[in-house]
């Protein structure tokens, strides 16, 4: 008999193989291909041959492994279609290693045994509101909005829905858009419901990860917390999909294949008619349209958790005061932190700039130090004594031959945490202080460090956009934007929005436990109106205005936009074929081609790259032009073709 099976490799098709084995839709089978093994499925769909003759070989045996649901499959043909991917690349993401991970031992999964325990919290009238809008028990699908202030208990009204499905037998996905937040995550959720979840991201080990994968395609085990990846796992059967800090742009994968993880957990959800709950407490302005809409439902907590206080907010402006030589902090923020630290308030200096100096540059010669395969700066790193390039990776000593004569004598524009935190040594000496970047929370001890910053061992933080991200530090009452004005200025479509939400998660770090707290914003904008409406109890307002310019000028959420990006090492030949891409297939899309013109970081990785922007509207229309035309075109000798659907930045 003759089986469609789809293979995790860059064909949009599925071969042709023949077996006396009776096979099921979703089967997980291992079949010769070339002159290897391989995994694949058996597919909903046969290749189209074209009445060609070929040879069909025989699937070699069927792996002791759960199907993939037909809803499963559905949606991954969906994936494929919108992410102008091919289907076996969107199969290649269920998978490991390209691998089907066989049925274990049951006592394997013992460690998260799925057994809950009573606890002690209690949710409040509120957050009752909110969990019974939330209509989980329906197990339909509908798009919930779980809207509430940094602080306001969401995570808890969330984890009584997954408990009654989980009491159902039902698993359940919560996806996190940092892996950073995993560790104090799995504390929290271990405290409620007495065991503990799966986690699953890129650092955890394969061995890991098989008996994870393992477990939730046979259904032992019951709940994910987990990044991006972690929507495409195998789940027997999945109850819930919960998307925390849905508005964050982690969830957007740029690499490899690129989709955002929240949209198509919403799809995924649609097609296993299932709910999904979008966690927030300044929404995207694509999910803000669909609650003004009516195709999201929305409930709000407006009072923080046993009700503690928002922090204040005061303005310290930087033109009437002069800072000192190699100096970033004001007199005045200095006064400021110590009265805090003499209440003993945990203290978070603020600047969103990895590394000592983004700027090395001779005193000499005036040369700037670029990284020789990307066009942008080498950042200095003092902790780790050399230039690094935060794309692609090269490191390079802080040594140079220099133009006129020896060696080159530095000096360093701008500051990074790194400098920060050196001034702020020597400002407050004797005072314990750590860096809080990704730099320093992707290592091994980032567990301990954690713990050390929630006892209050650790009295000033130094700290990047990570910090903001969700973590509960219950002495932090004071924070200090170093330079707003940093972060505030550029020409993406989206920093508003940006700095709307970084701020808000940014001062809900706050006063968490009730005591008075205040951020301290440095700037020099003489116009103070900025910085009051990003920290507006009620965001709504500035998002309802940001829509109203995205309507007038047509841009997300009521377009659409694609980008392609073709990349190569001849910077000529690339620019030739991008204008003759363009006009190849300028009338024969849906859409609007802007373009083409050098991207903003021109090369990556000795690649040179240039971008053409597509605008239409919001339907599969452009998507499926696009997927006809491409194919069509032979692009010359060592030039790639990237498509981006539903770009989040235009580097």
């Amino acid at each position: 008999m003759k089986y469609p099976i789809l293979l995790p490799n860059i064909f949009n098709h599925p071969f042709t193989y023949e077996s006396k084995i009776n096979l099921r839709l979703g089967e997980f089978v291992l079949v010769p291909f070339g002159k290897s093994k391989i995994t694949g499925v058996v597919w909903d769909k046969f290749e189209k041959n074209d009445n060609k003759k070929f040879k069909i070989k025989s699937i070699l045996k069927k792996l002791d492994v759960t199907p993939l649901k037909k809803d499963t499959i559905n949606f991954l043909n969906w994936f494929a279609e919108y992410n102008l991917i091919p289907k076996g690349m969107a199969l290649k993401l269920v998978l490991l290693s390209s691998e089907a991970i066989e049925k274990k031992e049951k006592k394997l999964y013992e460690p998260y045994d799925n057994k809950i325990k009573k606890n002690s919290f209690k949710l409040s009238i509120n957050q009752i509101k909110s969990l019974e809008k939330m209509s989980y028990s329906n197990k339909k699908f509908r798009v919930h909005v779980l809207q509430g202030t940094t602080g306001s208990g969401k995570t808890l009204v969330y984890f009584e829905a997954l408990k009654s499905l989980l009491e159902e037998g039902f698993q359940s996905l919560i996806l996190l858009p940092e892996i950073g937040l995993t560790s104090q995550f799995e504390q929290k959720f271990s405290e409620y419901f007495g065991f503990n979840p799966a986690i699953w991201h890129s650092g955890i080990s394969k061995k890991k990860k098989e008996m994870i994968w393992s477990g939730i395609s046979s259904g032992e085990i019951k709940v994910i917390i987990g990044a991006r990846s972690s929507l495409f796992l195998p789940f027997k059967k999945l109850g819930i999909i919960i998307v925390d800090e849905e508005h964050d742009q982690s969830f957007k994968q740029d690499e490899g294949v690129t989709y955002n993880a929240r949209d198509m957990a919403i799809s995924r959800a649609s097609f296993e008619n299932i709910p999904v709950n979008l966690i927030t407490a300044v929404p995207s302005l694509e999910t803000f349209e669909n609650i003004k809409k009516g195709k999201y439902e929305l409930s709000r907590l407006s009072e923080r958790y046993r009700n503690a206080a928002l922090p204040k907010y005061e303005i310290v402006n930087l033109n009437n005061t002069k800072l000192e030589k190699q100096s970033w902090l004001s007199a005045k923020i200095i006064e400021k932190v110590n009265l805090h630290l003499e209440r003993k308030d945990q203290v978070l200096f603020f600047l969103n700039r990895r590394g000592f100096s983004p700027n090395a540059l001779c005193n000499k010669c005036f040369s700037s130090f670029t990284c020789p395969n990307c066009t942008i700066n080498l950042v200095y790193h003092k902790n780790k004594n050399n230039l690094i390039c935060h794309y692609c990776g090269f490191k390079s000593e802080l040594k140079r031959n220099c133009k006129k004569g020896n060696s080159c004598e530095f000096v360093f524009s701008g500051p990074g945490v790194e400098r920060i935190s050196e001034e702020v040594k020597r400002k407050f000496p004797g005072k314990k202080i750590d860096i809080f970047s990704s730099d320093t929370m992707n290592k091994k001890d980032a567990k301990e460090k954690i713990k050390k910053i929630i006892n209050n061992e650790i009295q000033i933080l130094v700290g990047t956009q990570l910090i903001s991200k969700g973590f509960h530090f219950p002495h932090l009452n004071c924070i200090v934007v170093v330079d707003i004005d940093l972060s505030s200025h550029g020409h993406d479509l989206r920093a508003a929005e940006k700095n709307l939400q970084l701020y808000h998660q940014l001062s809900g770090r706050a006063g968490r436990t009730g005591k008075p707290a205040t951020v301290y914003f440095q700037t020099y904008e003489n116009n103070s109106k900025m910085i009051s409406e990003i920290t507006n109890e009620n965001p709504d307002i500035f998002l309802e205005r940001e829509l109203e310019i995205r309507k007038k000028n047509k841009l997300p959420p009521y377009q659409r936009f694609i980008s392609l990006i073709l990349t190569g090492e001849n910077e000529k030949k690339l620019e030739k074929e991008a204008f003759n891409f363009k006009n190849f297939i300028e009338n024969k899309i849906n859409g609007k081609i802007l373009g083409p013109v050098n991207a903003q970081i021109f090369k990556i990785k000795k690649k040179f790259r240039i971008r053409l922007l597509i605008r239409g509207s919001k339907s599969m229309k452009m998507q499926n032009s696009l997927a006809k035309i491409i194919p069509k075109y032979k692009f010359f000798k060592g030039i790639k073709l990237s498509v981006d659907v539903d770009p989040i930045n235009f580097n």
